[in-house]
């Protein structure tokens, strides 16, 4: 199978250490994705829950940081139940530039999901547009 990876790019408005609160609070990841239970942490598990009404709370994807540069790198796997028991993995890159940060997201490893690699890839790259879109508006 091809390698398949996703990779959007933001350009935001604001300094990265204000964009990485975004990627790495609990509070502040709700604001534009979903909640987590705690604030990520280098080597640590996370957790994030669903915000949707009636269902608050509820676990929707998970999985380990793998490194944090703070403000200019995270890496952490990515698992939700459609990926039945395998792992992608996410890599935040934030650049500072002049007015702003650069954001780049690559998302890979669809190749360990098996036969709805393609599927389940093409339904997180409209998914990711999304709630980068919502970033957009509350990090800016």
């Amino acid at each position: 199978m091809t390698k398949m990876k996703i990779v959007k790019t933001l350009f935001l408005k604001a300094p990265p250490e204000h964009v990485w609160k975004f990627l790495t609070e609990a509070d502040q990841l709700a604001l534009w994705f979903m909640r987590g239970r705690e604030d990520l942490a280098e080597g640590g598990d996370y957790v994030l829950e669903t915000n949707s009404y009636g269902k608050e709370g509820e676990k929707v994807c998970w999985g380990q940081v793998l490194e944090m540069k703070k403000p200019e790198r995270l890496v952490h796997t990515f698992a939700h139940d459609a990926f039945k028991g395998v792992d992608s993995t996410c890599t935040w890159t934030l650049e500072a530039v002049k007015g702003g940060t650069v954001l780049t997201l690559v998302h890979e490893g669809w190749e360990r999901v098996g036969d709805d690699a393609f599927t389940l890839a093409a339904e997180h790259d409209k998914g990711w547009d999304e709630f980068l879109g919502r970033l957009r508006r509350v990090a800016n």
